[in-house]
């Protein structure tokens, strides 16, 4: 029948339909070099972030507690899974961070002791002229010698210090006596960061010195955020904690960031 069809059409000049159908060739466009080395950053950073995670049992920043970096297994002092940033993926990294942040933890406190506890003896009338000198302007101060030969000698002790602390942290143990008198000597077997001996006069290492450990980071961040905040509280108000305190206490309602222009930007 269909043959039958095909044939009569054919005979009474009726031309088959053309076929409607077309085809689309696509081709995909380079992608470009900016969009590509973006693509390759984050596909790198999502590879060193690893599989494994930390144990949810353990105390950790974030709620919930899942997630978080498995390298942070809490053993450090003071750790609590923070590492949004992934960068102590590498171990030889992360011994390095947790040394920078030990360390610029005790400068932080001492920086924070150092500035609020001059304005508080001046405040009482005790310190004597230098306790009056702003912390801000410490280097206008006229002390018993010139303040540049005073800045050369400080940064040529602290050469000196640091470059000996940074030896002990690449070969632990190595610094452990003094090359210059040999008698003082450091215990046997002590970690980077944790010297003991002369540095412990009071002997506290014989005790919980895990617990000490964690209470000293803390303490160290806290000074670090304090320090941070000191400096922004000056260049807003250009004025020291105290006073800027004091201020607050005296008008509480009013005296507030809010009615700093500064800090409202």
């Amino acid at each position: 029948m269909a043959s039958l069809l095909a044939r009569s059409s054919v005979k009474f000049g009726v031309a088959k339909p053309a076929s409607r159908r077309t085809s689309v060739v696509v081709k995909a466009s380079a992608v470009p070099d900016n969009v590509a080395e973006a693509r390759a950053w984050i596909g790198a950073w999502k590879k060193s972030q690893g599989t494994a995670t930390r144990d949810p049992k353990l105390t950790s920043w974030f709620p919930g507690n899942t997630g978080l970096p498995g390298y942070l297994d809490g053993s450090l002092p003071g750790d609590f899974g923070f590492d949004p940033l992934y960068l102590g993926q590498d171990p030889a990294k992360l011994k390095w961070y947790v040394q920078g942040e030990l360390v610029n933890g005790r400068f932080a406190m001492l920086a924070v002791v150092g500035i609020l506890t001059p304005e508080l003896l001046a405040s009482v009338g005790g310190g004597g002229p230098a306790a009056a000198i702003p912390w801000y302007e410490a280097g206008a101060y006229e002390y018993f010698a010139p303040a540049k030969p005073l800045f050369a000698v400080m940064m040529a002790l602290f050469f000196w210090v640091e470059m000996r602390r940074y030896m002990d942290f690449v070969n632990p143990g190595s610094c452990n006596q003094d090359p210059i008198f040999p008698n003082n000597k450091l215990p046997a077997g002590n970690t980077p960061g944790y010297p003991g001996g002369i540095f412990d006069p009071l002997g506290f290492s014989k005790g919980d010195l895990k617990t000490l450990k964690v209470k000293e980071i803390k303490n160290g961040r806290l000074a670090m955020l304090a320090f941070a905040g000191i400096v922004a509280q000056h260049y807003t108000t250009g004025t020291t904690p105290l006073r800027n305190l004091g201020a607050h206490l005296a008008d509480p309602w009013t005296t507030t960031v809010w009615q700093n222009d500064l800090a409202r930007l």
